[in-house]
């Protein structure tokens, strides 16, 4: 989710949505969402840090069963990919600083519960839980920045809160293993709630000058009702727009196969210790993130989006294919890091290209399918990938198979290279 779609939705509401007052546009407002964005990966992705943890494992009666684990990653997709389509519009109808305010609320007692925990159907229960309770996140902060800011300023306010996701996997994976090698597993989830009240705070303060107002439906310019069906049954007719979900799949499979794996494959499978893994298992997202500058500035000076998100993809997938090959700690986090620099330099980019292949016409209707299959799809890769490790008893396979999505993504993008 990216800019292109925040624009997208902006051109619906149209002229009649006047640009805010000065008084109104504070930056304070996506920092704090900022925080919020940084707490929510914190939450999202701690849990795969915990899956190499032996008293973890004993806790939850499961021993090192790399499926299992692997599912209580996947479980929490698909409940935050299903909360995210159907959840997505309640930001239009209540107050979404509200709303957000609640949902911190129940991600602090979620995680709570989560370290007093001892069973795995219990575990499993509460990611899905906090999967629904975090789905409609984006969507807040979507109607929160629409709302907040004129519209010649909403790209750069949406770009700094998008930054939580990186900055989050980058520090989450090294303070949640700092925290379990200082103290145990049950307080990282304990710390991760404890994160939630100063979070709060600061969305009460960067948010308090903000009126946020229903819109109204009015104000709303939609198209008739037969022009609506056209552009739905033209994109749905449209081959570019099904790679491009393809494409996507294969993206956001890349994605999640490495959150929820990461930690454990630097443990487990290159031999690095505990106390290296914290900090060295942020240096590829850290990449990543300088990754999605890099290609955000030359994405927009070669205007060839297509071809940046092949080389992007393609340069993910080869640099864990070196991975495989070495055994050196930081030539394997080297590699890695290179590997992650070319997805997030990919990042920016897949959305620009969705613009350029579909009609603004029906920019929810493709932006809903088009993240619904790949959050969908990007749910099943730590389960699959925790299956082949199982069935194997190689490491090395999991990350294999996410060498084999990206070759497979980019054979798919093939035929949109000239076009787009």
């Amino acid at each position: 989710m990216t800019t292109q779609e925040i624009d997208a939705r902006a051109e619906r509401v149209g002229d009649a949505v006047a640009e805010n007052p000065q008084q109104r546009v504070r930056w304070s407002v996506p920092i704090a969402l900022f925080a919020c964005v940084l707490l929510a990966f914190f939450d999202k992705i701690s849990i795969a840090a915990l899956f190499s943890d032996t008293e973890f494992q004993q806790a939850l009666g499961i021993s090192f069963d790399p499926a299992r684990l692997g599912l209580l990653m996947s479980a929490f997709l698909f409940s935050y990919g299903i909360s995210s389509m159907l959840l997505s519009g309640i930001g239009d109808r209540l107050n979404p600083v509200k709303v957000l305010i609640g949902m911190m609320v129940v991600w602090g007692v979620l995680m709570v519960l989560m370290g007093m925990t001892r069973s795995y159907h219990s575990m499993m229960t509460l990611r899905i839980l906090l999967g629904i309770a975090e789905g409609p996140l984006l969507p807040m902060a979507y109607a929160i920045i629409r709302q907040a800011f004129p519209q010649r300023l909403q790209a750069r306010a949406t770009m700094l809160w998008l930054l939580g996701t990186p900055l989050g996997a980058a520090l989450g994976f090294p303070v949640t293993l700092y925290i379990l090698n200082t103290f145990d597993w049950q307080t990282t989830f304990f710390f991760m709630a404890f994160l939630t009240l100063p979070v709060m705070l600061l969305v009460l303060f960067g948010m308090r000058h903000l009126n946020v107002s229903r819109p109204a439906a009015a104000s709303v310019s939609k198209p008739a009702i037969a022009e609506r069906k056209q552009h739905r049954h033209e994109l749905l007719r449209n081959p570019y727009f099904w790679m491009i979900c393809l494409f996507n799949i294969a993206f956001l499979t890349y994605l999640w196969g490495m959150n929820g794996w990461l930690p454990s494959y630097l443990i487990k499978g290159k031999g690095i210790h505990l106390e290296h893994a914290g900090y060295l298992s942020s240096l590829p997202f850290i990449a990543m993130l300088l990754g999605e500058v890099v290609g955000a500035w030359l994405s927009d000076k070669l205007d060839r989006r297509a071809l940046a998100c092949f080389v992007s993809l393609c340069g993910a997938g080869l640099g864990l294919a070196v991975v495989l090959q070495l055994q050196g700690t930081y030539s394997v986090i080297a590699a890695m890091a290179f590997s992650t620099f070319m997805w997030g330099a990919g990042a920016p980019n897949i959305f620009a290209l969705l613009a350029k292949a579909t009609s603004s016409k029906v920019s929810a209707t493709a932006g809903g399918i088009f993240n619904g299959l790949g959050n969908f799809a990007g749910a099943l890769a730590p389960v699959l990938m925790g299956a082949l490790i199982a069935a194997t008893g190689n490491m090395d396979n999991g990350l294999l198979f996410l060498v084999v999505m990206a070759l497979i993504g980019c054979i798919i993008l093939l035929p949109l290279l000239k076009k787009y």
